[in-house]
């Protein structure tokens, strides 16, 4: 066995892993990122990315299919499902080489395999004589997460997590999807684009139950139109499979038939086998407990990503890792607070949002005073024939503390949204400001303008 010392050693090269990686050898630090998968973890090979790919298409074949409501002729004939996996595939290995590339480029040494923290600043990688233990000066864990299912249901045959639904080789019929988060409802989106009859199975009260209840109402006024289906408030009980398909109990005593069952009820913290309660790290139900300044209860140990409790978002973690690298290096970086993190959805019609829902602010300031505007008179949203809107929360006479947004493509707005929330910014602040016409960000001037005493494209 061999002991090879640095400055950083990181567990874990997905986007937490990889950019702190990059930015700690910015910084001048010598290190090592151990992946036992590929570079970019779940984000780039089993999630964010290739999910979205899927996501494009599905909204290309919905332009398909309603051609004729703008004056072209076309024919939706179906899907090439090779080809489909082919688009999906090309995206992923492109950006996986570029980022394998860009981290080699930064001096950065990629080490391949199961590492595990041994602790007090060792990660070891093998066993036996050909182990190799890495110490550095400082270690960051960041192994990310995996898809939870629940107890007693097996991940098996007709059973799958959004793993498998990633390389089914088919479209299923009939989908059965147990969790109306944003898996769930990303798939449910894109399977109905493709031509699937879909069902929903939501415990909660509503879909999106994370988000405002605004935004769930308008969530399922739009899949009502969409023939997606949903029941919410309902307990899954059970599942049996055969050659044919699924049948899934509910609680209830009722029983749904599909091709398949997604299983989306969360991620998980993919800690197991890592080596981190047993060299002394602080943990809680697979979750690495951290201070706010991401440091562990051991010395010179820090977690970033999806272990760490809070939203699991790729670019929640991403920042985390810049953070960590420049704490390391005496930087002291700002604290950037999960309620300020940009939370995107993207089914059709997306979902946006960033800092407190309604009842969140009224538990933190006492009087709130919301405004929302419609998408029905915004000419842009007319032209990409997508309804929603935008739903402001403001602490009343103070800041803008929440927006929650619902449309197609609505995501390509939380940019100024993060900003004015993150900047505490008033109404009368942003009100000045010029919005771009025809677009979608007008939406946001305008509900400025009415927060601030002023409406214009508002109906009294």
């Amino acid at each position: 066995m061999t002991d090879t010392a640095v400055d950083l050693v990181i567990l874990g090269g997905g986007s937490a892993g990889y950019a702190c990686a990059l930015r700690a050898a910015e910084l001048g630090s010598s290190v090592v990122l151990i992946e036992r998968d590929k570079l970019g973890g779940t984000c780039l090979h089993r999630g964010c990315v290739p999910t979205k790919a899927l996501l494009h298409a599905a909204e290309v074949a919905d332009e398909i299919k309603e051609a004729s409501a703008v004056g072209l002729k076309a024919n939706f004939d179906g899907v090439d499902v090779e080809g489909l996996h082919s688009y999906k595939n090309a995206i992923v290995n492109k950006h996986f080489k570029g980022l394998t590339g860009l981290v080699k480029g930064r001096g950065v040494q990629i080490v391949e395999g199961d590492g595990v923290f041994v602790g007090p600043r060792s990660v070891k990688v093998g066993t036996g004589d050909d182990a190799v233990t890495y110490t550095g000066t400082d270690v960051v864990l960041a192994t990310g997460s995996y898809s939870r299912t629940l107890p007693g249901l097996d991940i098996t045959g007709r059973v799958i997590t959004s793993e498998q639904a990633l390389e089914l080789q088919w479209v299923p019929q009939k989908a059965l999807v147990l969790g109306g988060g944003v898996i769930g409802v990303e798939f449910a989106s894109v399977w109905a684009s493709l031509g699937a009859e879909v069902t929903i199975i939501e415990a909660l009260p509503s879909l999106a139950p994370a988000e405002d209840p605004w935004v769930g109402k308008q969530l399922e006024r739009a899949f009502r139109k969409r023939k997606i289906g949903f029941k919410t408030g309902v307990r899954f009980s059970g599942v049996t499979q055969d050659d044919a398909g699924v049948t899934v109990s509910l609680e209830s005593g009722e029983t749904l038939s599909g091709d398949l069952l997604l299983v989306a009820v969360g991620r998980g913290a993919a800690t197991d086998g890592c080596g981190f309660a047993e060299a002394g790290v602080t943990m809680d139900r697979g979750f690495v407990i951290t201070n706010e300044r991401l440091a562990t209860n051991l010395p010179h140990v820090y977690a970033a990503g999806d272990i760490v409790p809070g939203l699991q978002l790729a670019h929640r973690g991403f920042q985390q890792g810049i953070f960590i690298a420049e704490e390391i290096a005496g930087l002291n970086p700002i604290v950037v607070p999960d309620s300020n993190v940009p939370r995107i959805t993207y089914c059709d019609p997306q979902i946006a949002s960033v800092g407190l829902t309604e009842q969140q602010a009224t538990e933190k300031y006492g009087e709130v005073e919301t405004f929302v505007f419609s998408s029905g008179g915004n000419a842009k949203s007319d032209i990409l024939r997508t309804a929603g809107g935008i739903k402001v929360v403001r602490a009343k006479d103070g800041p803008v503390v929440g927006f929650h947004m619902v449309g197609g493509r609505i995501g390509e707005l939380i940019g100024e949204a993060q900003m004015i929330v993150a900047w505490e910014a008033f109404p009368e602040d942003v009100a000045p400001y010029i919005h771009g016409h025809p677009t979608q960000y007008e939406q946001i001037g305008e509900t400025m303008l009415a927060m601030a005493g002023k409406p214009l494209h508002v109906h009294s």
